[in-house]
């Protein structure tokens, strides 16, 4: 956002003392010449095709070398290429318009698929969100079908690769609830680490639920986007995960979000996300 130019102040008399005039005013309807012929502004066209939502801005720049890409009719295969508002981007044949960007945040219940479209005819998450906004959004990550919680829908591609990839180490806390009480040995199994199928899984902390009648209430703060993975880990010492709820995401919490319901993040949210 440019902000206006800062002038130096003076004590408004010429030389000799008599008071210097000022800067006219444009009147009514007029304005600045400066703003009449200010030039849209250019970026690089990878991140034009971001803003349009086909993909990531690295993503961007392999289909901009595989020359699929075109600016004003011609095949572009330039990475440093910048356009502007005023360009007609193609990717194969179609024309992109950049979008505003979205950032929803879901209190999902239980019973419904974390996908954009079932063909089973399943609910799923983007009923939920269908009034959300007239671009289309989609969920970043997953939650099971009877996972309820946090679950964030947006069109910033980009945001939503970093959000997902596992070297960013994105945090999530979940609250679980078990069939039976969580013996102290499995306990201290968990905390420590251990081996899966698919590998060996650290979680962050583990701790019994504050205020709980039982040990079958647990907190899980883990970073970890392996399938199904909170689940796995207490099937695995067998354990019943009866209630799977995901309570903070990135930092984001469910505060005033009922379950069923949707916000939109505000621009401090955003940033933060932006940050990670």
């Amino acid at each position: 956002m440019e902000s206006d130019k800062n002038y130096r102040k003076s004590s408004g008399r010429k030389p000799g003392g008599r008071k210097a005039a000022g800067p006219r005013k444009p009147g009514p309807g007029k304005t600045t010449h400066h703003r009449e012929n200010r030039e849209p502004e250019k970026i690089r066209l990878n991140r034009y095709i971001a803003n349009a939502g086909v993909c990531s801005r690295r993503d961007a720049d392999k289909l901009i070398e595989s020359g699929v890409i075109k600016v004003n009719g011609k095949v572009v295969t330039d990475l440093g290429v910048k356009v502007d508002i005023r360009d007609k981007v193609q990717y194969d044949g179609v024309t992109l318009r950049p979008e505003k960007r979205h950032y929803v945040l879901l209190n999902k219940p239980k019973g419904y698929i974390t996908t954009t479209e079932d063909p089973f005819n399943r609910k799923t998450v983007m009923f939920l969100v269908r009034n959300a906004c007239r671009e289309r959004i989609y969920p970043v990550g997953r939650l099971d079908r009877d996972t309820t919680g946090l679950l964030l829908l947006t069109n910033d591609g980009q945001l939503a690769k970093r959000l997902t990839h596992p070297k960013h180490k994105i945090n999530k806390i979940y609250a679980v609830t078990l069939d039976k009480n969580l013996k102290k040995p499995d306990f201290e199994t968990i905390a420590r680490g251990m081996e899966l199928d698919d590998g060996f899984i650290k979680i962050d902390q583990i701790a019994f639920m504050k205020d709980a009648e039982s040990k079958k209430e647990i907190g899980l703060e883990i970073h970890s986007g392996r399938n199904r993975i909170v689940r796995r880990i207490f099937e695995s010492l067998g354990y019943k995960v009866m209630k799977l709820d995901r309570v903070s995401f990135a930092g984001l919490t469910k505060k005033d979000i009922p379950r069923g319901k949707w916000r939109h993040l505000n621009e401090k949210e955003i940033n933060f996300l932006k940050m990670l």
